[in-house]
């Protein structure tokens, strides 16, 4: 079955109740969230899933010269950034999509849904 990434992204400031306006909002994401992963489980598609730490926490390494030269930030200077994702295993895009309606709901943000490159995909990149 493919495997799609769910990527939620959100504003690279965040308040005191992360990109909640409140406390309540904010748990009230994070229990229906919870709903939302016990379903992708309990329906076969969940792989993984987690949050973030904020994006001030993240440290660029580019290692392709003799000795890795270290940054910290991220790669990318955005007004948002990557807070949590999925992986999922899904029939097809459709169903992928469907899902990423349900959790962009559940946890209040926006998520872009990606295929994972197949076996298939990387054989054709490699000209094979």
């Amino acid at each position: 079955m493919p495997r799609y990434l769910m990527s939620v992204h959100g504003p690279a400031d965040r308040g005191e109740f992360g990109d909640y306006p409140s406390k309540q909002d904010m748990e009230q994401a994070f229990a229906d969230t919870g709903v939302f992963n016990d379903m992708l489980e309990r329906k076969g598609y969940f792989v993984f899933a987690d949050g973030l730490a904020p994006v001030a926490t993240a440290t660029t390494v580019d290692g392709q010269g003799a000795a890795p030269v270290l940054h910290d930030g991220p790669y990318l200077e955005a007004k948002e950034h990557l807070g949590g994702f999925w992986i999922i295993e899904a029939p097809d895009l459709d169903v992928a999509l469907d899902l990423a309606a349900q959790g962009s709901k559940a946890c209040r943000g926006i998520v872009e849904v990606r295929p994972f490159m197949s076996p298939v995909d990387a054989e054709d990149l490699m000209g094979q």
